[in-house]
């Protein structure tokens, strides 16, 4: 629906997860019948959470609990795991700093520059414990890094950015070929993220295995601030599994996977994000408040460091159980922070649906008098 804003501007009218709502099915199932499996190229995990490759969240060792759950956490290849050799005396630096100073004080910690060295030894200890292993690179530096990502062993290669096109101009410096890339790479690549119908479709037609669908960032991201950049999730999500359906049909059945990524702090964020075509849901804040997260109860991503328009910030989000707890339960909680995979399959079984793309069809509503989060 396009909305006039004034004489000479209209826009379309958007939603957030916070204004839908899930219908319950007339047929209702056994949560223990619900299967939350998902799968893209070769791999297959049965949790559809990936974790945002986030300092704060995603550890080698964090990676490989996650891993051994069930589900999927991407180590970020430029942040603090492959510039220091010990990380944790500046996790934990980063812990104690004062708000004011936080965001100058990161600015200054992450010039410690990238080793390839570094990049592979913590791919690999990823790797040695039999998990599969994500890895990722902003689009600025996978040319340089990809073949040390390669060689190191990683399974999937993400190239996410807070907003990632196939056609990136530069008059300054070649930009990176999505398509020619990808096609020359022998590992699945997510790529993203995006928020409209059109880039979405054009990320697909890169090759790439998987998109990721929205801005990233989630708690800590103030792009709609420092940019104005902004697309409420549901809609976001909507659109980009439009372009998958429609990319479907264009090259023959081809099924590229979308990721939601982004603003999902709770398990029924998670659910709505399913219900509006995401096939995975990227997150981060809901693991940075587990025990063993790197961040100590702090949370920030790779905005929150950017040398000349930092888009982020450094928040406290406190610790409110292990990993386990978090993801699997049990729950001594009402607010949706632990037991994600366990609420998601209440869901699913009030809603009639057995697995996640028959969960997909499920009724929703516009509820856009729900009240605000508190």
């Amino acid at each position: 629906m396009t909305v006039e804003i004034g004489r000479g501007k209209s826009g379309r009218r958007a939603y957030s997860l916070d204004e839908i709502g899930i219908v319950p099915s007339r047929r209702t199932r056994d949560p223990e019948e619900v299967s939350t499996a998902w799968q893209i190229d070769a791999y297959r995990f049965d949790l559809p959470l990936v974790v945002c490759p986030m300092d704060s969240v995603v550890s080698p060792a964090t990676a490989v609990t996650i891993g051994r759950l069930g589900g999927l956490a991407v180590l970020d290849l430029e942040g603090l795991w492959t510039r220091y050799e010990d990380p944790e005396p500046v996790l934990a630096e980063v812990a104690a700093l004062d708000d004011a100073e936080a965001t100058r004080r990161l600015q200054e910690i992450y010039t410690e520059p990238i080793k390839e060295d570094l990049i592979g030894l913590r791919i690999s200890e990823i790797r040695a414990a039999g998990v599969t292993t994500a890895a990722r690179l902003s689009p600025q530096r996978t040319v340089r890094y990809y073949k040390t990502v390669l060689d190191a062993g990683a399974d999937l290669f993400v190239i996410r950015g807070t907003t990632v096109s196939a056609e990136h101009v530069s008059g300054q410096a070649e930009p990176l070929n999505l398509k020619q890339f990808i096609y020359e790479l022998d590992i699945p690549v997510i790529v993203g993220g995006c928020a409209t119908y059109t880039a979405a479709l054009h990320l697909m037609r890169t090759g790439a295995a998987g998109v990721l669908a929205g801005f990233g960032g989630g708690s800590g991201h103030t792009t709609a601030a420092v940019l104005g950049v902004a697309v409420p999730m549901a809609t976001a999500i909507a659109d980009v599994a439009a372009a998958r359906r429609d990319y479907l049909d264009e090259s023959g059945g081809r099924y590229v996977h979308v990721l939601a990524d982004g603003g999902m702090t709770r398990s029924g964020d998670i659910a709505k994000a399913l219900a509006c075509g995401a096939d995975a849901v990227m997150v981060g804040s809901p693991f940075a408040r587990a025990a063993q997260a790197p961040g100590r109860g702090y949370h920030w991503g790779s905005e929150a460091h950017h040398p000349d328009v930092p888009r982020g910030a450094r928040v406290k989000v406190g610790t409110v159980g292990t990993l386990e707890q978090i993801l699997c339960g049990p729950s001594a909680v009402a607010d949706g922070s632990l037991n994600l995979v366990g609420a998601l399959r209440r869901t699913m079984a009030i809603s009639g649906y057995t697995d996640l793309k028959e969960f997909q069809r499920v009724e929703v509503v516009v509820t856009p008098s729900a009240p605000p989060r508190r």
